[in-house]
């Protein structure tokens, strides 16, 4: 009957392997991505709303409709559909105590001396909602803070429309402040009101040197342009192939100086994958050979 719900049930159909299959190397052709078989129930819960949208009544059909000419669009929001966006502020604390302890007053000190510009650029591939970024930015206004004559730059950038244009926003639920500490959620968070209430927002001091974008770490030619000083890629590769995950780790030590740094996801390495970067504390890496850097006690 015209007009009939095509879908009965509120029960999605089911995804066969044969449909996961096309879903599989669609994804990792576009985007690098491996979905491995486990990622079955997944892949069929985060599309079938879309299915249903269109009033499709297969994960064939939507595959066939996806890769049709001149639909880049939809697939852009079936890229976005499946991006994991799990994150916090201040992840991994250990990088930030790095970046606060060691490399930021070691920049300070060779800029006094002569021997680097006042400025830092970074980049946060991989950025979901924002959290990481404007972490990045929390501490390099504490260390370079304005009238200090340093330049600052933060790049945040992710394979989700969705989550670039949550990150540029700059708002969150309140409970996501419990991460920050609180001498810095007092300086450059603001508490929301009205219409607001029970949110944050990221005061201007952050947003003033901050830029989003989207890219495609399978996609170099979507990539901000180098240099960087510092590139943040946390939990990101681990859901690429092998291949994929070498070709996106060397472009991007490519983007770093001798003196830059490139922090990796606590589950992630470089071991086995390049011989051209050098651990200098645990998940980072810089291009330039050199002893570790010292620890915390």
């Amino acid at each position: 009957m015209s007009g009939q719900d095509p879908w009965p049930s509120v029960l999605p159909p089911a995804l066969s392997r044969s449909e996961l299959a096309l879903f599989q190397s669609l994804v990792e052709a576009e985007a690098g991505i491996h979905l491995s078989s486990a990622k079955s129930a997944l892949v069929a819960n985060r599309l079938s709303r879309r299915l249903r949208e269109l009033g499709l009544t297969s994960f064939a059909a939507y595959h066939a409709h996806v890769t049709s000419r001149g639909n880049e669009a939809e697939k852009v929001r079936m890229l976005d559909s499946l991006c994991t966006h799990e994150t916090s502020f201040f992840r991994e604390p250990r990088h930030f105590e790095l970046l606060r302890d060691h490399v930021f007053p070691e920049w300070a000190v060779q800029a006094a001396q002569g021997k680097r510009p006042r400025s830092i650029r970074v980049w946060s591939a991989g950025c979901s909602t924002g959290e990481e970024p404007y972490s990045l930015a929390m501490e390099m206004l504490e260390a370079f803070p304005k009238g200090s004559g340093w330049s600052l730059e933060v790049v945040a950038t992710d394979l989700s429309t969705w989550a670039v244009k949550r990150a540029e926003e700059g708002l969150w639920s309140i409970e996501r402040a419990r991460s920050i500490p609180p001498v810095l959620l007092r300086k450059y968070m603001l508490k929301g009101v009205r219409t607001q209430e029970g949110l944050m927002t990221a005061g201007p001091e952050l947003r003033q040197f901050m830029r989003f974008a989207r890219a495609n770490l399978h996609a170099p030619a979507t990539w901000p342009l180098g240099p960087f000083d510092i590139i943040f890629c946390r939990n990101v590769l681990i859901y690429f192939g092998t291949e994929a995950r070498t070709r996106v780790i060397q472009g991007l030590l490519s983007r770093l100086p001798e003196t830059g740094y490139f922090f990796l996801g606590h589950a992630e390495s470089l071991i086995g994958i390049t011989a051209s970067a050098r651990s200098v504390s645990a998940n980072v890496y810089t291009p330039r050979p050199g002893p570790p850097l010292p620890s915390r006690e």
